[in-house]
């Protein structure tokens, strides 16, 4: 493969147009810069992912964001068993259901709209760091840029090439959807479940849509037979699957966010800025560590980058790339710490135990999960959630 040379230069090129770089390239057109931005496939394309996302990424999507709502949910069933349920209801949505293909493609539109150009079905293969420039081979050409941003996935190619020897958790999950079923209870009045009984080391997931259900299951552990047996019993003994003619399940990596990284004086494993390239989203893990929420952390990272580009190009002298990190330290590096070590509670600790603790005290169970609910609409934080239960545990008699 040869070309006679670099033809044409951006200040930014962004590598993926998922969630996560399509809000990048959204937010820097708008701030007037040049941007060029590649995707391996064309829009829209199918991606295997539940497509639940909080409440609260409302509050950092363009107004319009309902038109591709599916359902919004105001009512979330934790379940721990057959018997033992909590069910949080809100007046206000806790989570908002979409499809992954129109929500990417309408968040790529936004990004168009604001002058990126986007190179569909357009591969990067090579990602080079020089001096002034970061140089982006595809089949098609060589491009220039000031900055790039990686922005494509879990199997990074701008994280492989740019940032050796990154290696961070990854844990696996499998995803299939009912279609063409008569009306589900769960989308009669929009509930979503999450199942601690469907996995030894992870949860279960029923998500309402329109025309249908996303369900799954994601197992916090490593190993590839963990998830394909957790997936069976939980199609196989959930009582509100049952019935229900449910296709095999696809697979996918969660690219969760790694606790020691985010232990106060201890550097991101790999970091998310090398030279002159970025990484946000998943292809950075900006993962949550305890259910493996993605979406809100991407767009918000890409927002992130976007200013911290925008910073550093209009005033050099006094900002740098390196100032990214900081912002994503400040944002997210506590709650994903807080997030770690519940997880570790949570998952360490046998189903049995949280079927004793919810019969046991029910009302604080209850409290918890409102709790959870409220913090998935931005009322809460898991560092305010994790502050009262420790003075729950302190003061047990209060």
């Amino acid at each position: 493969m040869t070309f006679s040379g670099p033809s044409e230069r951006y200040d930014v090129i962004v590598v993926g147009m998922g969630p996560a770089g399509a809000s990048a390239a959204y937010e820097l057109s708008l701030r007037g810069l040049s941007v060029l931005a590649f995707d391996k496939q064309t829009h829209p394309r199918y991606k295997v992912c539940g497509g639940g996302l909080s409440a609260r990424i409302a509050n950092i999507l363009p107004a319009d964001f309902p038109c591709i709502v599916e359902e919004s949910v105001h009512r979330v069933q934790f379940t721990y068993g057959a018997q033992e349920s909590f069910l949080i209801q809100s007046p206000e949505p806790i989570a908002y259901m979409v499809m992954r293909q129109d929500f990417d493609q309408w968040l790529v539109g936004k990004a168009r709209q604001a002058g990126t150009i986007v190179h569909e079905d357009e591969t990067v293969l090579e990602v080079h760091n020089l001096e002034e420039e970061v140089e982006v081979v595809t089949k098609q050409g060589r491009y220039r840029s000031r900055v790039v941003i990686g922005a494509d996935g879990v199997m990074s190619m701008v994280a492989q090439q740019c940032f050796p020897g990154r290696s961070l958790m990854k844990i696996p999950a499998l995803e299939s959807e009912v279609h063409g079923e008569p009306l589900h209870v769960f989308q009669k009045t929009p509930t979503a479940l999450i199942s601690l009984s469907a996995a030894k080391k992870g949860y279960g997931w029923i998500f309402p849509k329109r025309e249908g259900l996303s369900l799954g299951v994601g197992e916090f552990v490593k190993g590839t037979k963990r998830p394909k047996q957790s997936f069976r019993d939980f199609v196989g003994h959930e009582p509100l699957l049952a019935g229900l003619n449910i296709p095999a399940p696809l697979g996918y990596p969660i690219p969760i966010a790694s606790a020691r990284a985010y232990r106060k004086g201890h550097a991101w494993a790999g970091r998310l800025v090398q030279g002159r390239t970025m990484l946000v989203g998943d292809a950075g893990h900006l993962v949550d560590p305890l259910l493996g929420e993605g979406i809100y952390y991407a767009v918000r990272s890409g927002q992130l980058a976007a200013k911290s580009v925008t910073d550093m190009l209009s005033n050099p002298v006094n900002y740098g790339l390196s100032d990214y990190e900081r912002l994503v330290d400040h944002e997210f590096g506590a709650e994903f710490r807080v997030a770690g070590r519940l997880g570790k509670i949570i998952y360490g600790l046998p189903r049995s135990v949280h079927r004793w603790a919810g019969r046991q005290f029910p009302d604080a169970y209850q409290r918890v999960l409102n709790r959870y609910c409220e913090m998935l609409q931005g009322k809460e934080t898991y560092q305010s959630i994790r502050k009262r239960i420790l003075r729950r545990l302190h003061w047990p008699f209060e």
